[in-house]
């Protein structure tokens, strides 16, 4: 992706070098989940807590006190990480942690986004607000996304795979 304003160009791979080099091996069983665009990093790691018998616990309310406790017993040293980032990358990092089927994000940007909707869109907008399953047009539409994201992964990991290779070979074109 392009980068606006001052934020200098970054790519997935050299942010996950970054967080992978920085944050604690003990943090997060297994490798970081790092995404990102040109306002914000985004940094998420499996929290692994064993049972009794050795199983990881599944238990949603447990997880989500692994999480919480996670949160507050880094936040000092994820402070110092994110600052040394955002110096290096011109974006914000957001952190979450995942532990069985659960997962939070952390402090994160909800950015504002303009589009033009026809009146047909406009309606299923309304329809969502009407119905409760959004407060606003604008809650209608992050639903929305959120829908096409969840529905669309794998076309949308191919799109995403595709976008780096043009980007790549930007790179590698004349100046």
């Amino acid at each position: 992706m392009k980068a606006r304003g001052h934020a200098p160009p970054l790519d997935a791979g050299t942010a996950s070098a970054f967080f992978a080099s920085h944050v604690p091996e003990e943090w997060f069983a297994g490798p970081l989940e790092v995404s990102l665009d040109d306002m914000e990093i985004l940094v998420v790691g499996r929290l692994v807590r064993d049972g009794p018998a050795g199983e990881a616990v599944a238990d949603t309310q447990e997880c989500i006190g692994t999480i919480e406790a996670f949160r507050e017993s880094s936040r000092g040293r994820r402070i110092e990480i994110a600052a040394e980032a955002e110096r290096a990358y011109g974006r914000k990092v957001a952190w979450g942690a995942r532990c069985g089927d659960v997962g939070l994000l952390f402090t994160h940007l909800s950015v504002p986004a303009m589009t033009r909707l026809w009146l047909s869109q406009r309606l299923v907008l309304d329809t969502l607000v009407e119905s409760g399953v959004a407060k606003s047009r604008s809650d209608a539409l992050a639903w929305c996304v959120r829908m096409v994201e969840r529905n669309l992964d794998e076309w949308l990991d191919e799109l995403r795979s595709a976008l780096s290779h043009v980007e790549d070979v930007r790179r590698r074109g004349p100046g």
